[in-house]
C-alpha cells in the first residue's frame, strides 16, 4: 500500500472522529438566545416537545419568564408523550409556581400530551387541547429487558454477589421473584398516587373520580374535556388570543422564546453529519420509572 493511500484512509477514520469531538464540545457550550427587545410587554413562548429526559431548559426558561416584569403572562406548547418521573416532577412545580404566584400561563396542547406530558399541563391557568390531540394516560411505566432466554441459549451465565436480596432486582441476567415483582408494583402504585395527588391539587376534579380513567387510557381532547382533563378546545392561535386578551395587550404585542442558539458548526455538522460521527446518537433510555404513552 502507498504512501498516498495510507494517507488517504487515515483523513477518512481520523476527521469523522474530530467533527464528533467539536460536536460534543460545541452542544456543551451552547448559549440561550437574548431576547432582541428587552423592554415592553411580551409574551413568553416555551416549547416542550419530546420524550422528557431533563427538565433543566425548561425549568430555566420558565423561571426567566417568571422573573422578567415585562413578560405579562406565558404559553407553553406541549407536545410530548411525556417521560421520566423527576423531571416531569420538576417542571410540573415551575408551571405551579406561575399558578401559585398569579401569573398567568396557558397551556396549548398539540398533537399528543399525554402521561407525563398531561401531568406538567396540568397546574395551566388554562388548558386548550385540539379534538384530535391525544392526552390522558394517566399511569406509571417501568420496564427492563430480560437476556435469560438467550444466554441459557448461548450457555452464558452472569454471576453476582450483592450485599441485599434485592440489590439487582431489575437484573436482566434471571427471572424476577414474586416479592421482586410486589416491591416494584408498590414503588409504581406510589407514584401514581403521586400523580393523582397533584392532578386533583390543581384540576377541578377530585381524586376519587380522576381513579375511574387514571388507568393509562388515551383521552382525545374532546373526551378530555367532557371528564374535566383540559379546559377547551382551541388551536395554538386561539390559546394564544386567549392569553393576550385576557392580559389586555394588542394583537401585536411580542411573543419571544427564550431557547438555545445553536452555533453555525453545530447546525452544520449535525445536517450533513449526525449518523455517521460517534457522540451524536441517541443513548439508550436512562434507567428510571416514566410518565409515558407507550408508543404504538
Amino acid at each position: 500500500m502507498n504512501t498516498q493511500r495510507k494517507v488517504t484512509i487515515a483523513v477518512i477514520l481520523i476527521v469523522p472522529i474530530f467533527l464528533g469531538f467539536v460536536l460534543a464540545l460545541v452542544g456543551q457550550n451552547r448559549q440561550l438566545r437574548v431576547p432582541i427587545h428587552p423592554t415592553g410587554p411580551r409574551i413568553g413562548l416555551v416549547k416542550i416537545a419530546d420524550v422528557i429526559y431533563s427538565s433543566d431548559d425548561h425549568v430555566r426558561r420558565l423561571r426567566e419568564f417568571f422573573d422578567d416584569p415585562t413578560v405579562r403572562g406565558v404559553i407553553v406548547r406541549v407536545n410530548s408523550p411525556g417521560g421520566a418521573v423527576a423531571p416531569s416532577q420538576e417542571i410540573y412545580a415551575e408551571i405551579k409556581r406561575y399558578r401559585d404566584g398569579g401569573k398567568p400561563l396557558v397551556v396549548s396542547m398539540g398533537n399528543v400530551a399525554a402521561s407525563g406530558g398531561y401531568y406538567i399541563a396540568s397546574p395551566a391557568h388554562k388548558i386548550f387541547a385540539n379534538p384530535g390531540t391525544l392526552t390522558g394516560s394517566i399511569g406509571v411505566i417501568l420496564q427492563f429487558p430480560k437476556f435469560q432466554g438467550l444466554m441459557d441459549k448461548l450457555g452464558i451465565e452472569m454471576e453476582t454477589i450483592k450485599s441485599g436480596k434485592f440489590k439487582d432486582v431489575a437484573n436482566p441476567h434471571r427471572r424476577i421473584t414474586a416479592q421482586e415483582r410486589a416491591l416494584l408494583q408498590g414503588l409504581l402504585d406510589d407514584t401514581h398516587e403521586q400523580f393523582l395527588g397533584d392532578v386533583a391539587v390543581v384540576r377541578p376534579v377530585d381524586i376519587d373520580s380522576l381513579r375511574t380513567i387514571a388507568d393509562g387510557r388515551i383521552l382525545n381532547g374532546r373526551q378530555a374535556r367532557e371528564v374535566g382533563l383540559i379546559d377547551t378546545l382551541g388551536t395554538f392561535q386561539e390559546a394564544l388570543a386567549y392569553l393576550r386578551d385576557h392580559l389586555g395587550l394588542p394583537r401585536d404585542v411580542k411573543v419571544v422564546e427564550k431557547r438555545r442558539r445553536e452555533p453555525f458548526v453545530y447546525d452544520l455538522i449535525r445536517e450533513h453529519f449526525t449518523g455517521l460521527l460517534p457522540f451524536t446518537k441517541a443513548g439508550p433510555r436512562p434507567a428510571g420509572c416514566y410518565f409515558l404513552l407507550q408508543s404504538f
